[in-house]
């Protein structure tokens, strides 16, 4: 079975009062979004200012990702350098087993998502317990996250209740948010009290001092982390920022851009670890040097995992976040998922409508909607799209160039609707079976106009 986007945002479809539910329910976020950056008159400085940070930032990578780590380790902490995700999975493992650590605390990661850390720690004897809630949920159903800051987007309160019913041992039929929330807490604080270790990710790594900021709204980062005997933070490369001024920049743009907040509720900062404790940085690049080096789509690494542009995107909304089958969905991810693997991730650059709304809410101004674009471009010139697509996009491209050839077609586009209506009405046409073909015009615009132009410029002389 296939597990293209099309076929996966299929199979979501199927329940339609969720679909409705799931865009209305971020459409709402986009709307507190919006709310929020219009209520500060220089929104759009900040935006601005943040672009030009990160550009910074990408033009000197290297000079600041040594100064961060020469910082980190005259603070106190251990850095290790993974290219890949293979190696970032097993220098974490590497360290969890010195410390002989069989069960340990996690916060919210999309980093360790990406390089899939989880199965490969519980294949080598330790078990991961996910402490941000709605990382917990979708553990706790053997789910991936479907979005990258509201990870359970996509369940219901009732399916939460079950789930809790079924592991935490809640009254059956109990779907109140607030008891829920409460017997989660007392749930996870067991966890955080034992825990010898703790994995975090990184929001912002500051160069100038070697520090770095996670933000969540639950706390449990810092529960972790401050609890544990051993913290270690894992990041990519592309999370650095040159001084710690600049987090006024970007903390004021991230709560409100992902959440319609004014501010995260924990900005927490780590610089070293606490007496008799350790604190290691694994810094990871999993293909970002390579992404740097396109320099139509290095931009994309400038994105501070807001998922503004997933709240906004009218096919993200309409097809969830697991029909992306990628760490990371909606745009940001059909920019970021090629560069990693151009023909699994194919597909993904085609899930747009390239309407742009993505690049008009981007807090760093990624040009997302023509990364988009670009992509497409790239697949179809390395032979990694369909042999239908390829053909029709030749076919289109043949129509298109030639307004004498796009004419003709029109014309006997619109004879074959008239007088062959089941040639387009059909199953093999994708855009009937969602939508009732339009009725076909007897002439088109430019038929139209040339008829008509004379008598406009009459009217306009008298």
């Amino acid at each position: 079975m296939s597990n293209d986007h099309a076929t996966l945002s299929q199979r979501f479809n199927e329940n339609e009062p969720r679909v409705d539910w799931h865009n209305e329910t971020l459409w709402w976020v986009r709307a507190k979004r919006d709310r929020q950056a219009w209520s500060i008159p220089e929104w759009e400085q900040l935006r601005e200012a943040a672009s030009a940070i990160k550009r910074n930032v990408l033009g000197n990578l290297d000079s600041y990702l040594q100064e961060f780590e020469a910082q980190a380790i005259s603070n106190g902490a251990v850095v290790h350098w993974a290219a890949d995700a293979a190696e970032h999975n097993d220098i974490v493992t590497g360290i969890l087993k010195k410390h002989n650590v069989q069960r340990m605390v996690k916060s919210k990661s999309m980093l360790t998502e990406e390089c899939h850390l989880n199965p490969h720690l519980e294949a080598n004897g330790i078990e991961v317990i996910d402490t941000d809630l709605g990382e917990r949920i979708v553990q706790l159903a053997k789910e991936p996250p479907s979005h990258i800051v509201l990870p359970c987007i996509h369940k219901k309160k009732g399916e939460i209740g079950e789930l809790f019913h079924e592991h935490l041992g809640t009254p059956a039929g109990n779907a109140d948010p607030q008891f829920l929330t409460e017997a989660a807490r007392q749930h996870l604080r067991k966890e955080f009290l034992q825990s010898r270790a703790a994995i975090t990710g990184v929001n912002f790594a500051v160069a100038e001092t070697g520090e770095m900021v996670v933000c969540t709204n639950e706390g449990n980062a810092d529960m972790g982390a401050h609890l544990a005997d051993v913290h270690i933070a894992c990041m990519g490369i592309e999370k650095i920022i040159p001084q710690r001024k600049h987090l006024g920049v970007f903390l004021r743009l991230l709560a409100r851009s992902a959440t319609g907040q004014p501010i995260t509720t924990y900005s927490s900062h780590f610089r070293k670890p606490a007496a008799g404790k350790e604190l290691h940085i694994v810094i990871v690049d999993n293909g970002r040097t390579q992404q740097l080096g396109r320099e139509d789509f290095r931009n994309s690494l400038k994105c501070i995992r807001c998922a503004a542009c997933m709240n906004t995107c009218p096919v993200y909304r309409r097809s969830g976040g697991h029909s992306y089958h990628t760490a990371v969905a909606g745009p940001i991810g059909s920019i970021l998922a090629p560069n990693l693997d151009m023909k699994h991730y194919a597909d993904l650059p085609f899930a747009s409508t390239l309407c742009g709304s993505c690049t008009n809410v981007c807090p760093v101004k990624i040009d997302i909607h023509q990364q988009l674009y670009k992509w497409r471009q790239v697949l179809v010139k390395e032979g990694y799209t369909t042999a239908s697509k390829t053909a029709g996009m030749k076919v289109m491209s043949a129509v298109l160039s030639k307004p004498g050839n796009y004419k003709r077609a029109g014309k006997m586009g619109r004879w074959v609707m008239r007088a062959f209506p089941g040639m387009v009405n059909n199953r093999f046409n994708p855009w009937y079976k969602q939508r009732e073909m339009p009725v076909a015009p007897k002439q088109s615009f430019s038929e139209w106009y040339a008829e008509n132009k004379n008598e406009d410029t009459e009217n306009k002389g008298s």
